[in-house]
């Protein structure tokens, strides 16, 4: 926020603007950076906002006396700071001078303040490059190399920038521009980046810059050849705005030979052209098999080849698993015609199953998709399957591998029972665990023990089934990657059992006798709106969709980051982005037609603490005998001198208080 303007009374805007802000929660939550070359404001802007802010800019161009008479201003109010690269000799605009001043400003903030090193952002300057002046050639390099060097040698402190500064010379070119700042950005970010201000909306996908432009930049921001400045000046005038943002569809691919047609349409999730391209390598081939095991198949291993080197996310894989699916069942008709028997080989063959008691496949079934993907062929038998089945199938199958999935708590205790009967009943293949409520201290401690006969692998998210899958069924690596998984194991029960040892409880009876004692003549229990019980019969789902959590939804697809952040990230972001789009695209549609129905029942009742840890509930009054009787446990942990063991029955009030509670 910044409101140093000449015709406004920036201290008193800047205090209203903050006041007005505070107010509206959807704001309020956001930190807010306070930016102004008037101190005075900072300090005003200071006094007037929540939680923690970051001041906008604090540095040594005074002295060291200003600088430290500041962010002891800043540490009173809880503030991070951004420090320039900036002393009494002025800006630093070489290597040497920027760590120089970044080490000088450290060592004063930590060592003369004891400031948290986590709120020191410092910010190296970025300055333009490709001006035609010779010595800015090396600006970017510098800044990039200035962030390695904070990073290495101040540890926990943070680095900003001004993105857009680097491309300055190019403004007017926006295409340029956009190429420069994901190149640079790249680069910084491998460095030590952490944060950066440019518009993430006008920022070009790095592996998606034209590789003539790609390889110009390339060099001016490196630094590469004496003549860097010069070549992208040349490759810039075949750029304007509709360049690298442009969205006209480009079609020249559909001139490549069918195989590399079909390629790309797998790679890039595009369905329009998949029948009629999937229809001419059908004719062109001597048997329609040969499509799946030749130009499918390979463009099917390219997929899982990019998805394993970080350049594709599992959204784009799942879209690339749709187009082949539309592809062989467009075959399947003529290869069932043959009924020659012939089948497709695959590297594998894998069961997949939600244990019993648990309904939710998300993961399990993103999983099947990326094996699937690798050629592997997956028995997905649903959500809900019973030990005995899974163990049934697996032995008629004849399957390679086992993979349980789970994400409610219960299912912990399901993965156990089924690793005990495979023991049992002496299996010897690899049995893989995986689901949000899974560790790999879990599988350790619990699952693994209970199946020696085979190998036992939590894995901890689909990216790595793949990895983990193929290392299991190679000839010559499994045994010396079990036996490292066993060892890895068998460490993690030590520690776990070492904590255990350590951990203190005290008896329950010694634990009743220290609840937590609230004062309950001073307080009067807020009554409910109503009491009983209240059903809400198909409730509108376009006012749930505002309090969708979205940040879970882009993990459970290995998209991590926090939403909405995560849609302009780096990195995931233009994956982020497609999954975003599809997804709400479906909820429009479901709210469309109707095809979820949204239900709730809520209930309060008139509540007592009936004893020191039993609440119990009634219909409307104490005066009839109650409906229901909670028995809660206490606290049993070893805790401080005079810190009480706490149970929920304690914030009850009791039978003796005559004050009427309630719980809901």
């Amino acid at each position: 926020i910044n409101m140093d303007e000449g015709m406004l009374d920036s201290q008193a805007a800047m205090e209203k603007f903050l006041k007005l802000v505070a107010s509206e929660p959807d704001i309020s939550r956001v930190p807010i950076m306070l930016d102004s070359s008037k101190w005075e404001i900072i300090e005003t802007g200071l006094k007037c906002t929540q939680g923690k802010s970051i001041v906008n800019s604090i540095s040594l161009k005074e002295g060291e006396e200003d600088f430290l008479a500041k962010a002891a201003l800043c540490l009173q109010y809880g503030a991070a700071v951004i420090v320039m690269a900036f002393d009494e000799a002025g800006q630093a605009d070489s290597l040497e001078r920027k760590n120089q001043i970044c080490s000088r400003s450290y060592k004063l903030l930590t060592e003369k303040l004891c400031f948290p090193a986590t709120d020191i952002i410092f910010d190296p300057n970025i300055f333009a490059i490709a001006t035609g002046i010779e010595e800015h050639d090396n600006y970017a390099v510098d800044f990039i190399e200035s962030c390695r060097y904070i990073k290495a040698n101040l540890p926990g402190a943070l680095i900003s920038g001004g993105i857009s500064n680097v491309s300055f010379s190019f403004r007017g070119n926006n295409a340029v521009r956009e190429a420069i700042h994901s190149v640079f950005l790249y680069h910084a970010v491998k460095a030590g980046l952490t944060m950066g201000i440019v518009n993430a909306g006008q920022l070009a996908v790095y592996d998606e810059i034209p590789q003539d432009l790609k390889t110009a930049v390339e060099d001016v921001v490196l630094n590469q050849r004496p003549d860097a400045t010069e070549r992208l000046m040349k490759v810039a005038q075949t750029y304007s705005d509709s360049g690298p943002s442009a969205t006209v569809e480009d079609l020249s691919w559909r001139d490549r030979p069918v195989a590399k047609r079909l390629s790309y349409s797998l790679i890039k999730g595009i369905t329009k052209f998949i029948e009629e391209d999937t229809e001419e390598a059908r004719r062109r081939a001597d048997r329609p098999i040969e499509v799946i095991e030749g130009p499918l198949m390979e463009g099917m291993s390219e997929v899982g080849d990019l998805f394993g080197a970080g350049k594709m996310f599992l959204p784009q894989v799942v879209k690339s698993a749709r187009v082949m699916k539309q592809s062989v069942a467009h075959l399947l008709p003529y290869i069932e015609a043959e009924k020659t028997g012939d089948s497709i080989q695959t590297k594998g063959k894998i069961l997949l199953a939600t244990v019993k008691g648990d309904v939710h496949d998300i993961g399990k079934n993103i999983v099947g998709v990326v094996l699937g993907c690798n050629n592997y062929e997956v028995i997905d038998l649903g959500v809900m399957v019973p030990c005995e089945k899974i163990l049934q199938i697996a032995r008629e199958q004849q399957v390679d591998i086992i993979g349980l999935s789970g994400l409610i708590t219960p299912s912990l205790d399901e993965m156990v029972h089924v690793a005990k009967e495979m023991q049992r009943l002496e299996f010897n293949i690899p049995l893989m665990i995986g689901g949000a409520t899974t560790s790999k201290a879990h599988t350790a401690v619990k699952i693994e023990e209970n199946y020696t006969t085979g190998a036992t692998i939590y894995v901890p998210d689909a990216s790595r089934s793949v990895t983990v899958v193929s290392r299991l069924l190679s000839k010559e690596g499994k045994t010396k990657y079990c036996e490292e998984v066993r060892s890895d194991y068998a460490e993690i029960r030590t520690r776990s059992a070492n904590r255990a040892a350590s951990r203190q409880l005290m008896p329950y009876d010694l634990a009743n006798q220290k609840p937590y004692s609230a004062n309950w003549q001073g307080y009067e229990p807020v009554q409910p709106s109503f009491l009983g019980t209240r059903a809400f019969e198909d409730y509108p789902l376009q006012k749930l969709v505002p309090y969708i959590d979205w940040t879970p939804f882009f993990i459970t697809w290995s998209l991590a980051g926090k939403f909405p952040a995560i849609l302009d990230d780096h990195k995931v972001g233009h994956a982020a982005k497609d999954l975003y789009k599809d997804a709400t695209a479906m909820l429009d549609e479901i709210i469309a037609c109707g095809s979820l129905k949204a239900k709730a029942v809520i209930g309060f009742w008139p509540a007592q603490r009936s004893r020191a840890n039993d609440v119990s509930l009634w219909h409307k009054n104490k005066e009839d005998a109650p409906i229901a009787t909670f028995h809660f446990l206490r606290q049993q942990t070893v805790k401080g001198a005079g810190e009480p063991q706490l149970c929920l029955a304690d914030f009850i009030a009791p039978n003796a208080s005559d004050k009427q509670d309630y719980l809901g």
